[in-house]
């Protein structure tokens, strides 16, 4: 059985959070003297009243979370969020269809980037900040929130923390949950206002800074600009956001040994660190080389679309430096590549991850050696550990998964 009482009163405070980011972006509509205030008021006063029912519900609840609970919390936070954070869009009447708004929403918080806007430049300044909170708030994920807060509650995150994760091994930098989390967002928060910063240098005002910032970080890709960041012809601008969307698709786990640590040893020697840091590499180079020999861009230029395209798609992120669909098609089929690849498991990235790429890789080496001796034992190392079997068996189970979803939407589609 479920803990029903306890998912009720997780989800009333998550909702009090989103209701908090709602009267922010009213805030802004305040700001600016546009339309979108009511919307959002009505909005924030809807999914309060929400956190209000749930709270009340799971008033008196028993102080413990299963794995169970932990998938049941996740699962209605994505769906709830949306509901409630498409508000805003529909009520305002700058998205008049419940569908658009729904999908706008969701695209948002699950940082997929997709977009059913034609003209972006035409939403109110509030609107386009809850479009890019969306995405920062679904970037570490929704329920990160919550494993911060949860001590307060007295209940422990670990239920929480696994049913979030995604990687196929979760990695902890303290005993306690709560405080992995907390120390997780601080290096979500630094990175943001760190690009923040370096965006104001590069001549960006502070609300498209704020915006892109939130974005990046998130890997998710909304843009202010209806041609996203081709509109600001700047390549410091292109190469200032490469940084921060590759940074943002290490393991935050390793960024946080490595700001707040100084365990640079830690960072260089990762496996998926690697991996990741080479296919960037590659990619980048092959890119490179066959912009400047097919098409009339210099060297310099080459190399900064090649890395932007490249970092972009594989944290899967989605902003655009360049019309990349008028290269020659060989780089339509490596950038598809490259989105499957994803970045680190522990990223705000999607993707199958380069964690579970090296796992592969592992065990199809490991199968071509055991045709040629039979007998050996030859287990699958990362960093120097053993993958035990059930990992190897889970990894091949969700790229497997991820296959036949992908193809079953492309017949869908």
């Amino acid at each position: 059985m479920i803990n029903s009482k306890m998912i009720c009163k997780i989800m009333g405070s998550l909702f009090f959070i989103e209701a908090g980011f709602l009267i922010l972006c009213a805030l802004l509509a305040i700001y600016y003297k546009e339309t979108d205030l009511t919307a959002f008021l009505s909005s924030a006063a809807i999914t309060a009243g929400a956190g209000i029912v749930f709270s009340i519900f799971g008033k008196n609840a028993e102080r413990k979370i299963s794995r169970r609970d932990g998938y049941v919390v996740v699962s209605l936070a994505w769906i709830f969020f949306s509901l409630f954070g498409m508000l805003p869009f529909y009520l305002s009447g700058y998205i008049p269809s419940i569908t658009d708004a729904f999908f706008e929403t969701m695209s948002g918080f699950t940082t997929t980037g997709a977009s059913i806007l034609d003209n972006i430049e035409s939403l109110p300044h509030g609107l386009l900040f809850w479009r890019s909170m969306t995405q920062w708030i679904g970037g570490l994920g929704i329920v990160f929130f919550t494993i911060a807060v949860l001590p307060i509650f007295g209940v422990g995150g670990v239920q929480l923390f696994a049913a979030e994760a995604t990687g196929p091994t979760h990695d902890k930098v303290h005993p306690r949950i709560g405080v992995t989390a907390k120390w997780i967002w601080s290096i979500y928060l630094g990175l943001t206002i760190a690009e923040v910063f370096l965006l104001l240098l590069g001549g960006m005002d502070v609300f498209d800074s704020v915006c892109h910032s939130l974005t990046t970080t998130a890997t998710g890709g909304y843009s202010t600009k209806q041609n996203s960041i081709a509109a600001f012809h700047s390549p410091y601008i292109e190469y200032v956001i490469t940084l921060f969307m590759f940074l943002s698709g290490i393991n935050f786990t390793l960024l946080f040994l490595f700001f707040l640590k100084g365990k640079f040893k830690r960072l260089i020697e990762n496996t998926e660190f690697h991996w990741y840091l080479g296919t960037v590499g590659c990619f980048t180079l092959f890119t490179t080389v066959t912009l400047v020999l097919t098409s009339p861009m210099g060297i310099e230029e080459s190399f900064r679309k090649a890395i932007f395209q490249v970092v972009s798609l594989q944290t899967t992120t989605g902003f655009i430096s360049a019309d990349y669909m008028t290269w020659v098609p060989v780089l339509w089929t490596l950038m598809c590549i490259i989105m499957l690849f994803g970045a680190c498991a522990g990223s705000t990235s999607g993707g199958i991850k380069c964690i579970r790429m090296v796992i592969l890789f592992q065990v199809v080496k490991n199968e071509f050696k055991h045709i040629l001796h039979p007998n050996a034992v030859l287990p699958v190392r990362v960093n120097k550990q053993v993958i035990s079997p059930s990992i190897q068996s889970t990894v091949l189970a969700f790229t497997f998964l991820y296959a036949v979803i992908a193809i079953i939407s492309m017949l869908i589609m």
